[in-house]
């Protein structure tokens, strides 16, 4: 008999999310039925969205119930499979996989990727969900021009990161803002951005006022609140701002007061579009093609941040909430 292991919401946060939030528990695997697969989880995926789905506020995704398994994106092998579609061996990914060892998914959940492509773990990164949002965030919502000044949150982050390099490859000046010197090094000296703000250390409105003289073109939005504030004062005119997420104020209890931005986006003639990427989706396939070959033709880097065992993905994502991690968040769940 084999057990699945399996992380579930025991309790909803109320703010910053604990480890008495979470609970592992032990079930076996269900047989399955006919049209279905059974996939060995290898890869799991932590993403700050998943913090949206743990509160009853309105979302885009339903939001998880006390007890319930967390959702998220993963990659596995087939090891068991009742429909003609998939077959033993097969690796695959799948947004709806959740925090467990083992999980049963249709044809219509998961999507077969090709393992000499890239590493297996990049179909939930670079050439995930996280790729996919900073390719049509950027290039769709953002509309960069050459010349343009693109500011981009949350830089050092799986979107972010992709975010700024796509933007150099369209000929923009890139600014990246994070948290940290390490990680501020790292944007200009191994991803090519052109000037990194450490918001821990650094006045950002000042450095705003240093790297982007003649204002700010596109900003592309991880993390809302005062960081965000502080870009939206110094927009130029006809600026695009696309809203990719809040990071900032997931965990909050109670509504952050903070600048009124109105009068930066009418006096600049601005837009501000929040951005879902699966509105993308029969578009992904130009997306990966795309991204390979600028990651192929050296043109494009990526860092991952890897944590081993399922069992660690509590403390790991506690940590994501915090900003600690360097890169995008992966769980190695096993071989």
């Amino acid at each position: 008999m084999t057990i699945n292991r399996q992380i579930i919401m025991k309790t909803r946060p109320e703010g910053m999310p604990k480890h008495e939030n979470f609970e592992i528990i032990e079930n076996k695997i269900p047989d399955i039925r006919h049209g279905e697969v059974l996939i060995k989880i290898l890869w799991l995926s932590l993403d700050p969205y998943m913090r949206g789905r743990m509160s009853k506020a309105k979302s885009y995704a339903a939001s998880l119930n006390e007890g319930d398994l967390i959702v998220g994106g993963a990659v596995g092998r087939v090891i068991n499979s009742e429909t003609s579609q998939y077959k033993e061996g097969d690796i695959v990914e799948g947004f709806t996989l959740g925090w467990q060892e083992y999980a049963i998914a249709t044809p219509a959940t998961i999507r077969k990727i090709n393992p000499e492509l890239a590493p297996i773990q990049t179909a939930v990164g670079v050439l995930g969900m996280p790729g996919m949002t900073a390719f049509f965030g950027l290039l769709h919502v953002g509309k960069p021009i050459p010349g343009d000044t693109v500011v981009v949150s949350a830089a050092s982050g799986a979107v972010g990161q992709l975010v700024g390099q796509i933007a150099k490859i369209a000929g923009c000046h890139v600014v990246g803002i994070a948290g940290g010197q390490e990680k501020c090094d790292f944007l200009t000296n191994s991803l090519n951005f052109d000037a990194a703000i450490d918001y821990k250390n650094e006045n950002v409105d000042d450095m705003l006022d240093k790297y982007c003289p003649n204002g700010v073109n596109v900003y592309f939005d991880n993390v809302g609140g005062s960081i965000t504030d502080s870009v939206i004062n110094k927009l130029a005119n006809y600026a695009r701002v696309a809203v990719c997420g809040v990071i900032s104020q997931y965990n909050l209890t109670a509504p952050e007061s903070g600048l009124r931005t109105h009068r930066s986006m009418l006096t600049n003639q601005a837009t501000t579009e929040g951005f879902l990427v699966f509105q993308f989706a029969q578009k992904y396939h130009i997306a990966i093609e795309r991204i390979a070959k600028w990651i192929k033709d050296g043109k494009i880097t990526y860092k991952e941040d890897i944590v081993e065992g399922i069992e660690n993905a509590p403390e790991a994502f506690i940590g994501l909430m915090k900003g600690k991690n360097f890169g995008k968040l992966l769980i190695k769940v096993s071989d």
